[in-house]
């Protein structure tokens, strides 16, 4: 499959992370290594400028630059989101910015189309002026991005935005297996596909039509997430019980994400520094350091046991 058909493929899709300098400038070179490292773990495409990506800390510029050298870098497809502006003229600049940097498919945040307090009308709206702003060929994706405030799609937003034609990508995160159920069922037969974002539903998701994983924990084991969506069907009870691994694992997520996940790739030689803007990381504890070092641990042996 070539970077051409980004919007289609099924798999895994890490949420990139930004790598930083010690004085807080983006580090490109480590961006390249990133790349590379994700790649070597056997992902199927990337999510890059995303919440993961410090992107509300980020300029436009090097919003661009970022994207741009993943894009350049990467031999798996690329999708990116990178609009983070509340006027819908300056979220008109930023996607049509983003879609010339050669993506696969520009991933639109939900929350940027309307505020907490406004209405569905109001946000389909919004989203008909930014969709009509960006050339027809461009694939394009949703982001159910948890800052500044998490915005789901509501059903009938969801069936509209299907029928449509023109949406490939759902990274939801719904975290709920009923609304998982019914948001499959609606998009089967559909174009656009959903990749679920948190792992403890992951399993139940690919079983009703999930089309993969696009989550944080990716970015610890992602050679065991795509194991898992590889193989589940072949090997069921394996998965299952690799599923359960993942489910407890994934509470690393709350113990100052992204920056023990940079210490750790510092460790690994991949990244200079784990310098964030989004995070303090002067919270980094030799407790929280020291999970981090036992998740890997326990991640070596699994991928001993599924991967190898």
């Amino acid at each position: 499959m070539n970077k051409e058909q980004a919007h289609l493929v099924q798999g895994v899709w890490p949420v990139m992370l930004t790598p930083f300098t010690e004085s807080g400038e983006v580090d490109y070179t480590s961006l390249e290594r990133l790349v590379e490292w994700y790649e070597e773990n056997g992902v199927q495409g990337l999510f890059a400028t995303c919440q993961s990506s410090e992107v509300f800390c980020l300029s436009l510029e090097e919003r661009m630059k970022i994207t741009q050298t993943v894009v350049k870098r990467a031999r798996i497809p690329v999708i990116a989101s990178g609009h983070v502006s509340y006027g819908i003229e300056d979220q008109k600049e930023e996607l049509r910015r983003m879609a010339d940097t050669g993506v696969n498919a520009v991933i639109l945040i939900t929350n940027r189309m309307a505020q907490q307090d406004e209405s569905s009308q109001l946000w389909r709206d919004r989203l008909e002026q930014l969709v009509g702003a960006l050339p027809p060929e461009v694939p394009l994706g949703f982001y159910e991005c948890p800052y500044p405030y998490k915005r789901l799609l509501t059903e009938e937003e969801l069936s509209f935005c299907a029928q449509t034609g023109r949406f490939r990508f759902l990274k939801d995160t719904c975290c709920d297996l009923e609304t998982l159920h019914r948001r499959l069922q609606m998009l089967k037969d559909t174009p656009l596909k959903l990749y679920n974002a948190n792992s403890a539903s992951l399993l139940e998701s690919l079983r009703s039509g999930g089309a993969g994983f696009s989550g944080v924990m990716a970015n610890f084991h992602p050679r065991l997430y795509v194991w898992l969506c590889e193989n589940w069907e072949k090997e069921p009870e394996k998965a299952a019980e690799l599923q359960g691994f993942l489910t407890m694992c994934s509470y690393i997520e709350s113990r100052l994400y992204p920056v023990n996940f940079k210490r750790y790739l510092v460790e690994q030689g991949v990244l200079a520094s784990d310098y964030s803007r989004a995070q303090d990381r002067g919270g980094l504890t030799p407790l929280i350091q020291d999970e981090v070092r036992q998740l890997e641990l326990i991640s070596k042996r699994l991928e001993e046991l599924y991967v190898r």
